[in-house]
């Protein structure tokens, strides 16, 4: 296995299990969205694409409540139980929806309602996975292994949406829920395994105890965000990240929908935009992440999917059509799933444990949400106002320019506070 792996990362010896550990865990977590992604999305548009602002804002609200709970589970409990139980929690959600949808189909009520708790439940589940692999990987291992960790994900995420394809018919959507549930106690069980390896091997960087409390308050995390002008820096891009992802999300549920009259093909589209997305971001993944930090180093890296990005929406301002959307769709997923989130975990790695676990729960899932909101109001005061989508897309240039220069300059900071970390331990 470890001669194997080495043709694609890497990876010592000693890091081969936990690292296959780290890569199902992964695999668990998305295979278990991506098997619910195409009904939240039909559910979006079943709910009126002219109202769905108002669903980004439900999610919000819904993120706002959930950060101090989080906040007070992680300052009270151990790492070895609080993962657990928020893992448990999401488990419990998925039951109770299990209960409360129809055989067919779903009241708009729960509709709406599983919209916002799916869109609450990707944020968070992947931002507490991303917490943890920053907390038990340095970051010299971090460069060499969150790619092929990432692609465990990816994995995850083509094995997703094949199984609802798959199985919707014959099952129904509703069972669906069921197998979600499942992969979802897979990952407490990886959990475990990989808590226990945290613990037991030997290392040269100290690992925090899986049993120290992280203490503090449940607002730390805004706190340790507003004294910290590197994680502002985070914050900011994450904004515009998620503006730019929102206003192509809605680009598309729009095109899409005037595309296709039937339910059935519209879900048919989002199912296989998400394969074509995951194929792609697996090749690149195994085979090229995390190289390209090795040749161009991080901040390069950071800089490139934006940069790409602001071609691809110079040439939608020019041709607003669904071939491509869909191609700058696709470049947009597929980059950052494989370069783009990989890159952006690094910049935590440097970071204390409560910043790992406090500030970065809340900028992957309230800031986020809050750009989602945000720019969603935004993209429909602009489509109020008789606003095409090619000036839509025109406005968005500049915003990718910003994005580029914001993750490049980060990304030189990472490098000098790992450098710095670095001389202390020594």
């Amino acid at each position: 296995m470890h001669q194997l792996l080495l043709r694609s990362v890497q990876v010592a010896r000693d890091e081969v299990t936990a690292l296959l550990w780290s890569f199902s865990y992964f695999f668990a977590l998305l295979c278990s969205y991506y098997i619910i992604r195409p009904m939240r999305d039909e559910m979006g548009v079943l709910g009126g694409v002219e109202n769905l602002q108002w669903l980004f804002t439900g999610t919000l609200l819904a993120m706002t409540a959930a950060i101090p709970l989080f906040g007070w589970v992680s300052s009270r409990f151990p790492r070895r139980r609080f993962l657990p139980y928020v893992y448990g929690f999401f488990i419990l959600a998925l039951l109770l929806f299990y209960l409360l949808m129809d055989q067919q189909r779903a009241s708009p009520t729960v509709a709406r309602a599983f919209f916002i708790w799916a869109s609450v439940f990707n944020l968070f589940v992947v931002s507490v996975f991303w917490s943890f692999m920053t907390d038990i990987w340095a970051d010299h291992q971090a460069r060499r292994l969150f790619g092929f960790i990432a692609a465990g994900g990816t994995l995850g995420a083509l094995a997703g949406p094949a199984l609802t394809t798959l199985l919707v018919q014959p099952l129904g959507a509703r069972n669906l829920l069921l197998v979600s549930a499942l992969l979802l106690v897979w990952a407490i069980f990886c959990i475990a395994r990989l808590s226990r390896w945290s613990g037991n091997r030997p290392t040269d960087h100290p690992v925090p105890d899986a049993d120290q409390l992280l203490g503090g308050g449940i607002w730390d995390g805004i706190r340790l965000v507003i004294r910290s002008p590197y994680l502002l820096g985070i914050c900011l891009l994450m904004l515009l990240f998620t503006t730019l992802a929102t206003f192509l999300y809605l680009m598309q549920a729009q095109i899409v929908r005037d595309a296709f009259s039937d339910s059935a093909q519209r879900t048919a589209v989002f199912a296989a935009i998400d394969l074509t997305v995951n194929g792609l971001t697996l090749l690149l993944q195994l085979f090229l992440t995390s190289r390209l930090i090795k040749w161009f180093g991080l901040a390069t890296v950071l800089a490139i999917i934006p940069l790409l990005l602001s071609i691809g929406f110079t040439v939608l301002s020019m041709a607003p059509v669904l071939m491509v959307l869909l191609v700058v769709q696709v470049i947009r997923r597929a980059g950052n799933y494989a370069i783009m989130r990989p890159a952006r975990e690094m910049l935590y790695v440097v970071l204390t444990r409560e910043e790992k676990y406090k500030a970065k729960n809340l900028i992957d899932t309230l800031i986020y949400r809050s750009g989602d909101a945000v720019s969603a109001w935004i993209y429909a005061g602009m489509r109020s106002l008789g606003m095409g989508l090619g000036g839509i897309a025109l406005i968005a240039v500049p915003l990718a320019l910003i994005w580029a220069g914001i993750a490049f300059s980060l990304g030189r900071q990472q490098v000098k506070l790992a450098e710095t970390r670095h001389s202390e331990e020594v």
